[in-house]
């Protein structure tokens, strides 16, 4: 793609050269702040911020304890930019920025705006996600959780070409990022795919064992049917320490990256590297609230070993006995529906998780179904994995292209 005829200063350090006719504008002309507050529920569908799109909720039933909640969220309409300004100081993962499409309401937690006429809503969700992987909103934001509000933002400056090449540019963008949106979908899809056929197979042989002509007898639990009769039906309260109490508020000290080397879990997994850790131990790790355990119907689960340090967020667990690669395989097969509470703050509480059952065969068996499922899972993992490696490539390639357009270094015909 060609450059255009001139540039100029835009006084900005991150943008650098503009399009000498671009111009720089406030925010506060751009983006209005919304802070409409659902007083009077009379908006009841609940967004949510994934994977930086705002989708709707799965779980939409509204009870007493949901209408509580929801009457201090804020109601959003299509075109709508969302930005999550939430721990900056420490989350270097998420994505931030998000534009609405459906009517609806998101917690007050996030900014809420609102474009105004003059600009093209799509060009400026554009121009925000650049910004935000480029992490230009991590040093903005006040207070020892680093929270940015619309107040640190409303006097600050964008680029801003006219309306016309405002609409060209969004245009281009579309045709060129959903092309790249189908062929990450397509690389998504085979790792799914591939994540169901390995569930298959780690399912089977954790309930039923290797040995197809063993006697089996009944489990009682729906997810787990019969089970080899010499097996035991054992409650997580007796196949775990649980070292939860290991679980303490990170202080702004702690959370520095001066010296980042040690890794940072939540509910979700690493989300950050710090400079300070909390265990130093080789445990499992399983989610404690989050969207993630009604989204996928079980908690996600980790192996985590050395030092690291766990949010409150993740309950941590170390095998009583010496089984720590079976129990990661079943504790991942297993199906915590049933156990999970709420459904506006999804939750698995300590005294549940205590009390799901597994099935547990002698610790010679755990040793031969582990081997035997590294062997058969083998070939899968590295299929996910080279499938994860282009789905990085083309999310690379697609960030550059937005950057590149949306900042003026290429220009769209």
């Amino acid at each position: 793609m060609e450059r255009y005829e001139s540039y100029k200063n835009s006084d900005e350090q991150w943008l650098g050269e503009i399009p000498s006719h671009w111009e720089m504008k406030r925010w506060r002309f751009l983006l209005e702040e919304n802070s409409a507050q659902n007083t009077n529920c009379t908006i009841t569908k609940q967004l949510q911020f994934k994977y930086g799109e705002i989708v709707e909720k799965n779980y939409q039933d509204v009870d007493e304890d949901v209408v509580k909640t929801i009457s201090k969220y804020t109601v959003v309409k299509p075109n709508d930019i969302m930005i999550n300004g939430l721990n900056l100081n420490y989350d270097f993962v998420s994505q931030r920025v998000g534009m609405v499409r459906h009517e609806g309401v998101i917690t007050s937690a996030y900014i809420s705006l609102r474009p105004t006429a003059i600009v093209n809503p799509k060009y400026l969700n554009y121009l925000l996600k650049a910004m935000d992987a480029r992490k230009l909103f991590h040093g903005m934001g006040t207070g020892v959780r680093l929270t940015l509000s619309y107040k640190e933002l409303k006097n600050k400056f964008l680029p801003v070409p006219s309306i016309d090449e405002q609409h060209r540019i969004v245009d281009y963008l579309d045709d060129t990022t959903s092309n790249i949106n189908e062929a990450i979908a397509q690389q998504q899809k085979m790792i799914d795919l591939l994540n169901e056929r390995k569930q298959i197979i780690i399912n089977n042989a954790v309930t039923k064992g290797l040995d197809p002509n063993i006697k089996m007898k009944p489990s009682g639990v729906d997810w787990i049917g019969d089970i080899p009769e010499h097996w035991l039906l054992m409650q997580y309260r007796h196949l775990f320490y649980n070292l939860d109490k290991l679980r303490m508020p990170i202080t702004a000290d702690q959370r520095s990256r001066n010296n980042p080397q040690y890794d940072y879990y939540g509910a979700s997994g690493v989300i950050d590297i710090i400079d300070y850790y909390n265990v130093d131990d080789k445990v499992l790790l399983i989610g404690e609230d989050g969207a993630n355990l009604l989204l996928r119907n079980l908690p996600l689960i980790y192996k985590a070993e050395g030092k690291f340090w766990v949010n409150n967020h993740a309950h941590i667990l170390k095998p009583i006995r010496d089984d720590y690669d079976f129990m990661a395989y079943v504790m991942e097969a297993a199906d915590y529906t049933l156990f999970i509470t709420g459904s506006a703050q999804p939750k698995l509480s300590q005294a549940n998780l205590n009390s799901v059952k597994l099935p547990i065969p002698p610790l010679e068996e755990q040793i031969k179904i582990v081997a035997w499922l590294s062997q058969r899972t083998k070939k899968i993992d590295i299929a996910i994995k080279q499938a994860n490696k282009q789905i990085s490539l083309l999310q690379e390639r697609k960030q550059i292209i937005i950057n590149d357009v949306v900042t003026g270094k290429v220009k769209v015909v």
